[in-house]
């Protein structure tokens, strides 16, 4: 990661920064892997930065010298919710990666790999001994450099009614 490049707990603050990462990198990383049908109903729901995660000081952002907020991303340890399976289940030893992103712009500057370290190394430190994620079709690479494997099958992730995100499961052992 470039030495201009700050990486630092999200605070409550950086919500709208979040938002606004979510919205220019989303709609431009994702297209490639998923019909319009499924970007024009998920990405309203997707693409919003959640204050719960903003707030629990497992969420992290890397921002720039002019305070732009460049990647972000976290862990929990409730899981986020899948078809057949509610959200904020908990498994002993088990933290999910949550909402990593980064601009379009800056990719391939270690930004990731920054906040993914940061994630791998607190959920170390709480004693989680496997990771896993709901990875984006787009992300399947990104994650595989990180040490994670594709678990199975795509899941249909419930965004509301109607709406569904496809998403690969993926883990990985700390």
């Amino acid at each position: 990661m470039e030495r201009t490049l700050t990486l630092r707990v999200a605070l409550t603050d950086d919500l709208s920064g979040v938002d606004a990462l979510l919205a220019r990198s989303y709609p431009r990383l994702l297209a490639p892997d998923y019909p319009p049908s499924v970007m024009v109903t998920a990405l309203p729901v997707i693409a919003r930065a959640r204050p719960s995660l903003l707030a629990s000081g497992r969420y992290y952002v890397v921002v720039d010298l002019a305070g732009r907020i460049l990647g972000a991303g976290g862990w929990s340890l409730a899981a986020p919710a899948t078809e057949g399976a509610a959200s904020g289940q908990q498994l002993a030893g088990t933290g999910h990666v949550r909402h990593l992103v980064t601009d379009p712009a800056a990719l391939r500057k270690g930004i990731a790999a920054a906040i993914m370290a940061e994630v791998l190394g607190a959920a170390r430190i709480a004693g989680v001994r496997r990771m896993e994620c709901l990875s984006t079709r787009t992300a399947v690479p990104f994650y595989a450099a990180q040490g994670f494997v594709v678990m199975g099958a795509e899941v249909d992730v419930p965004l509301g009614p109607g709406i569904v995100f496809p998403a690969v499961p993926m883990q990985r052992q700390l």
